[in-house]
């Protein structure tokens, strides 16, 4: 099965990657695709921001805001990986 006459043109996944796009790790490139983040190899659904060489995804916590509006991140920590879906 060839995948690639899908989709010929996936740019590679970042190390570091943020969904916000102020951000400096905002590719939005990548946001064209469906990308699928696992931690420690269960499925996460809620990351914002993840660093694979560091290990860590950033996940809101609830339904608390910061001060600005924005959810309130956490940080959690283990082998990320990430991928096409």
């Amino acid at each position: 099965m060839n995948d690639t006459t899908s989709s010929p043109s996936r740019p590679p996944l970042p190390d570091h990657l943020s969904i916000d796009p102020r951000s400096p790790h905002h590719v939005a490139a990548v946001f064209e695709h469906d990308i699928g983040i696992r931690l420690n190899g269960k499925e996460r659904f809620d990351v914002t921001e993840y660093c694979i060489s560091a290990g860590w995804v950033k996940v809101p916590s609830g339904k608390t805001l910061d001060r600005k509006g924005n959810p309130l991140l956490i940080q959690l920590k283990g082998t990320v990986e990430a991928f096409y879906k």
